[in-house]
């Protein structure tokens, strides 16, 4: 659990590197030039639906130039019928599973086969998971439709990294703390982290939907294949990954916040930065998904004697992060293999 809580502050805050290119420089100008200082002395006597007007129509407008790089672009996923899209999607995830399995479970479970009490424990968490980000989806979706997304962006970065963390520190160790048998109160702290993750990830749905629904579809079957190697493979072999990945974690979370103290100038740093971040993230949070599986198995085992409390929710929790993280590495990657074409 102290592993958990520690790398967990970082979650919220690197999905700020999400923001398009555009759309992040427009956001720098907006606060470091003197338009800034003019739509501030103006704030007094401009009606504040004709600021959040214009603020508006300035994104729009560079997320329009963004967006325009991938039109045109040939998706393999995109043609053929509604058949030979399932098949496309159904050939991602299970030649990914099938290849997980085969390069990191080559030792296998002794004890013939996972007890019914582990399979209940670890099904039910995985059903919170997905529960959890669909509310995060439909969250974002909503905020995203009432110009939420707009305002966000609009907002000083370090004002949204401190208010992003305390929302979701907060409603998490709410939910941390809150009784099983409370569930009125543990189901609404955690449907407020859950609110607290889409908040903050509203601005992805600038994108184009075939673009996130392909990274969706990468992160399932990346995560999927990584939590059949986790559940199958021998008991406890990737818990002692906690260490090293709370040290990976520490280290993509710094190189994500190199953009906002780096000056522009900085590139080679900044480039460098940006791939640890990305790649390093993926890798980490990879290994977060083996880890925090076999833990699940482990709480599984001490809760059917006795020894700690059933408790899918906070699990879940662990396990919807590990997800957001690698949805938006996924994101950025197709973002920019799209923009070489």
């Amino acid at each position: 659990m102290a592993t958990f809580v520690l790398r967990r502050p970082f979650a919220l805050t690197s999905a700020l590197k999400q923001l398009p290119k555009a759309a992040s420089s427009t956001t720098r100008t907006f606060h470091s030039s003197p338009v800034k200082q003019q739509l501030f002395t103006q704030r007094s006597t401009t009606p504040l639906s004709s600021t959040l007007s214009k603020s508006r129509q300035t994104f729009q407008n560079a997320f329009r130039r963004h967006e325009s790089s991938y039109q045109g672009i040939p998706n393999p996923a995109a043609g053929g019928t509604l058949g030979q899209r399932l098949l496309y999607g159904g050939a991602i995830i299970g030649g990914t599973v099938v290849a997980a399995n085969l390069l990191f479970n080559r030792e296998t479970r002794e004890d013939g086969g996972m007890p019914p009490y582990e399979r209940s424990f670890l099904n039910e968490t995985f059903a919170h998971t997905g529960l959890g980000i669909g509310i995060i989806g439909v969250a974002a979706s909503a905020m995203h439709r009432s110009g939420w997304s707009y305002r966000l962006m609009a907002t000083n970065p370090w004002v949204v990294v401190g208010c992003s963390l305390v929302a979701s520190l907060g409603t998490m160790y709410g939910t941390f703390n809150t009784s099983p048998d409370n569930y009125v109160q543990k189901y609404a702290l955690w449907t407020g982290f859950n609110v607290a993750q889409a908040a903050i990830l509203s601005p992805l749905l600038f994108l184009q939907p075939a673009l996130l629904a392909r990274a969706g579809l990468y992160t399932v079957a990346m995560m999927g294949s990584l939590a059949f190697v986790g559940a199958t493979a021998k008991q406890e072999k990737y818990l002692y990954l906690g260490g090293p990945l709370l040290a990976g974690v520490a280290l993509v979370a710094v190189s994500g916040f190199a953009p906002l103290v780096l000056p522009a100038t900085a590139v080679r740093t900044l480039m460098w930065s940006e791939r640890i971040w990305l790649y390093g993230g993926l890798a980490v949070f990879g290994g977060f998904t083996l880890y925090d599986t076999q833990k699940v198995l482990q709480h599984a085992r001490l809760a059917e004697r006795g020894l700690v409390r059933k408790d899918v929710v906070n699990e879940s929790i662990s396990l919807e992060l590990d997800f957001l993280n690698i949805f938006i590495r996924m994101v950025r990657i197709l973002g920019m293999q799209q923009r070489r074409k």
